[in-house]
């Protein structure tokens, strides 16, 4: 089978389109045979070595981590889940490989798709969606009422954010470039703000939640805009921001968790229409690493790219 590998950490020369040998699932794992997967900005940090403590350092490594595929075989111990199923889930960090023909995946992390999405749909929202997820319901507990104010609300984890917020009946605050103001309001934020004039002075003690999925704000302008008993989320890590967040009740890092209570909620929420991705692009498999290292270097912002085999590509739907 093909898949996109690396045999070194590195840049994005290091990116190989391989023929491999198709894997067989192990105890609590099943095999899926991919219909789509998602790129993630986490694929090229993992690539470059930045979170090597996480992944560990054997190699090859696939790259992608978000799928959505059919069952096509089961491990020992693997009980929930039955060959031909349609389902969606994410792989381990260390092991990853979904940018390929078939992945083996823990049934742990893997749900049932929600039958009105398309597989591409399905392989966009998962990751952040599980991120958003884990930020605004698990960690803040978002409730009707309050207020939240998301940094990037049309990034990928940023989207789902809004959604999770306002489905949770929550307001929401948004920051963005002004030219993208009409495509935020028509997603849910009540308030846009754009990036590059934002003071955080101008909304101090607002938000019962700040979410920085941008990474472009500190702990201390978080802090501003908070009320009393607020908190501020963050997705990127930076060294100052690990500590600072060790050391603090207010200020927290999150990390993508999917669980299957979340992974069922999710699907949940897409399935009543309360989640929806936005897809900027869908490449086949023979494509993948060209578009990788595009969106790794200049951004996509209409929406998440997504790799789909060659076979099961529909070359009139690509962009």
């Amino acid at each position: 089978m093909k898949r996109v590998q690396y045999h070194r950490f590195g840049g994005p020369e290091q990116l190989q389109l391989d023929d491999v040998t198709q894997p067989e699932p192990g105890q609590g794992q099943i095999r899926v045979q991919v219909r789509a997967a998602a790129a993630n900005p986490m694929d090229w940090k993992l690539r470059r070595g930045e979170m090597k403590m996480l992944s560990g350092s054997r190699f090859p490594r696939g790259l992608g981590h978000d799928f959505a595929g059919v069952v096509d075989a089961v491990g020992p111990g693997a009980v929930r889940l039955k060959v031909g199923e349609e389902v969606v889930g994410v792989a381990t960090i260390a092991a990853a490989g979904t940018f390929a023909e078939s992945v083996i995946a823990e049934e742990e992390n893997t749900v049932l798709k929600a039958p009105s999405m398309s597989f591409e749909q399905a392989a966009a929202v998962t990751l952040v969606g599980v991120t958003a997820w884990n930020a605004m319901v698990q960690r803040a507990q978002v409730r009707a009422g309050q207020s939240a104010f998301i940094a990037g609300c049309l990034g990928g984890v940023g989207r789902a954010a809004v959604q999770i917020a306002r489905l949770r009946g929550a307001s929401v605050t948004g920051s963005c470039s002004a030219a993208a103001r009409g495509e935020a309001l028509a997603l849910g934020v009540s308030e846009v703000v754009d990036y590059r004039d934002f003071d955080v002075a101008g909304h101090r003690n607002r938000f019962d939640v700040v979410f920085d999925t941008a990474g472009k704000l500190s702990f201390r302008q978080c802090g501003v805009m908070l009320k009393r008993g607020g908190q501020s989320l963050h997705i990127v890590p930076t060294f100052a921001k690990m500590i600072g967040g060790l050391l603090s009740s207010r200020h927290h890092l999150i990390f993508g968790n999917p669980t299957l209570e979340i992974l069922a909620s999710i699907s949940e929420a897409c399935e009543r229409g309360q989640l929806v991705p936005a897809i900027g692009r869908i490449v086949p498999l023979s494509e993948a690493i060209s578009a990788i290292v595009e969106l790794e270097t200049t951004g996509l912002r209409k929406g998440k790219l997504v790799v789909v085999p060659d076979r099961w590509a529909v070359h009139d739907n690509m962009s």
